[in-house]
């Protein structure tokens, strides 16, 4: 009975030290606005994996809309989603409003993943979705920057932050596509 005990004991500390290595925080517990106004539950994509992508529509890697949404409706529904964060932090490459956005995104690109209001995705004003995404204490994965428009999130059905990938890599990149069909 003794053993049994200690062999529980072991295996909880040992779920609640991987439980913490994961990170204190996950992509479903945030509620984010989108492009017209509506508040969006991150938590109504649990069981999906998403791309999180930080967007601008005067960059030199903007065509990457293109192929988003080619990702998008190739994969997307059931077991995926892309979602597009507008901003404005590098080379004030996004300029324009939530509305000028939106026009943009659809008439140029025929976006139709998700879009939500344009944030911030580094410095004192970072928003937190990207607070948790490039924090290790809240990710459990990695600390790293954003390093420009278009980098891009993986995060895995439980909300959980998988992978980084380089904003110069294509949305259309095998490495992006053997995960969504992993």
């Amino acid at each position: 009975m003794k053993a049994i005990n200690y062999i529980l004991c072991f295996v909880i500390s040992f779920g609640l030290y991987a439980q913490q290595k994961k990170g204190t925080m996950n992509l479903h517990q945030f509620t984010v606005e989108t492009l017209e106004g509506e508040k969006f539950d991150m938590s109504t994509l649990k069981g999906k994996k998403v791309l999180v992508v930080n967007t601008a529509s005067k960059c030199g890697l903007t065509p990457q809309y293109k192929d988003l949404q080619r990702l998008y409706e190739t994969y997307g529904g059931d077991n995926f989603v892309i979602v597009g964060f507008p901003a404005n932090n590098f080379m004030r490459q996004e300029p324009g409003t939530n509305e000028e956005i939106a026009d943009f995104c659809e008439r140029n690109y025929g976006v139709t993943f998700p879009m939500m209001s344009k944030i911030s995705v580094k410095g004192k004003d970072q928003h937190e979705v990207y607070q948790f995404l490039t924090q290790e204490e809240k990710n459990g994965l990695s600390d790293n920057k954003v390093d420009w428009n278009f980098q891009k999130y993986l995060v895995n059905e439980n909300g959980e932050l998988e992978k980084v990938i380089s904003p110069r890599t294509s949305p259309l990149d095998k490495e992006i596509i053997d995960w969504i069909k992993a």
